[in-house]
């Protein structure tokens, strides 16, 4: 299965539609999570109403929209490519979700994701590793972190959720040793 999940990276990253040049800045290509899994991974975290969800690379913002119509949690993405900001903000606008959902054209390394308390991410392992830092850092105890197919090295989940086709990670700041 994991090797099945690195294989798929790797052949996307060749792929015109998804092919990306990787740099210090970005940590994954674009891969949109399917929407059985966006749906998992916030029934996973237990999102609702009252949650403030940040998905860290949210691409076309299925994961952002899902918060945000299913839940009626609001939901913010970052985004560092304008194509998917500008996507994913149209069928926001579309859906009529713009009083709880937005995208920020941005890195994540720089944008302020302080006000989050559940953060959702699909990035690799390595990158996970270079963005655990902030999240410690700037994640209130409490906050909900859901990793889709790869681990945050040095913590501990509080649930690990195995299927055919996905695994999912949760981790809960305060939760993590």
């Amino acid at each position: 299965m994991r090797s099945t999940s690195i294989a798929l990276l790797l052949l996307s990253a060749g792929l015109p539609g998804y092919g990306q040049k990787f740099s210090p800045e970005n940590l994954a290509p674009s891969i949109p999570t399917p929407s059985a899994v966006v749906e998992r991974m916030l029934d996973l975290a237990h999102v609702k109403a009252s949650d403030t969800v940040y998905d860290l690379g949210s691409g076309d913002g299925r994961i952002v929209i899902a918060a945000a119509q299913k839940y009626g949690a609001r939901a913010v993405g970052i985004e560092m490519l304008p194509d998917l900001c500008r996507q994913a903000q149209r069928r926001i606008h579309e859906l009529g979700l713009d009083d709880r959902a937005s995208i920020v054209e941005g890195n994540v390394f720089r944008v302020d994701f302080s006000p989050a308390t559940v953060v959702t991410m699909y990035f690799m392992t390595d990158s996970n590793e270079r963005l655990r830092p902030n999240l410690e850092k700037y994640l209130k105890a409490g906050t909900r972190v859901v990793s889709n197919q790869f681990p945050v090295k040095r913590w501990k989940p509080v649930s690990v959720e195995h299927a055919k086709d996905y695994t999912i990670y949760l981790y809960e700041i305060g939760k993590t040793k």
